[in-house]
């Protein structure tokens, strides 16, 4: 019978680190999920983008977002300092790398709430990220938690809906879908998945990035 030594035992039973994508509508939850997951994981943290738009009530720089000037941005971006940039609605958001190497390196997994777009970008740079899409029960209900949320016009909401749309007819590039239609229930699958993945045998303790 093989025998395995107390050093690799420990690395079997230890959570290798994860790149986690949530993608999906706006309006459909991942903010809410993603509060969930860090409140009930000390080795989960979150990554912050960087974004040109102004900033709204109660939100704070380095916890929200990263609220740089559109002159800020595009030198940041010159340096190469961002895995994916996007334009939406005007305004320039992006991804910092360095953070999200550093909390790798600290063993802690990282979850990302990103469009499509970014999520596609950032399964380019780290081929192991896992990709989740979250999805709305119906667009009635994703109506009902824009208008709810009271941060967009009437006509706003329309643009993110029909957005919504396009969004949901790519889901079948992620690797795993998630309905919300109970804020607990999902947050508790996701919690599954990331749990699986972080003991998939195929994963050897390391990530490689593209550059």
């Amino acid at each position: 019978m093989r025998q395995i030594s107390a050093n690799q035992l420990d690395k079997l039973n230890s959570r290798k680190p994860l790149i986690v994508v949530m993608s999906g509508p706006s309006g459909v939850g991942k903010s809410s999920i993603v509060e969930r997951l860090l409140a009930s994981h000390r080795d989960f943290v979150e990554s912050v983008s960087a974004t040109t738009r102004k900033r709204r009530t109660g939100e704070r720089s380095g916890r929200d977002y990263f609220f740089l000037s559109h002159e800020e941005f595009r030198n940041k971006k010159k340096k190469r300092e961002f895995i994916e940039t996007a334009e939406i609605f005007g305004e320039f958001y992006g991804t910092p790398k360095k953070p999200v190497l550093e909390a790798l390196e600290r063993n802690r997994t990282v979850l990302f709430d990103i469009d499509i777009v970014g999520g596609q970008a950032i399964k380019k740079w780290c081929r192991e990220a896992v990709l989740i899409f979250i999805m709305p029960p119906s667009l009635n209900v994703l109506r009902k938690r824009l208008v709810g949320r009271r941060t967009e016009s009437e006509s706003q909401v329309k643009v993110r809906l029909g957005r919504a749309l396009k969004e949901m007819k790519v889901w079948t590039k992620y690797d795993y879908v998630v309905c919300n239609d109970d804020l607990e229930r999902a947050t508790a699958l996701i919690e599954n998945i990331i749990t699986a993945e972080s003991q998939r045998v195929s994963r050897s303790g390391t990530i490689n990035f593209t550059e």
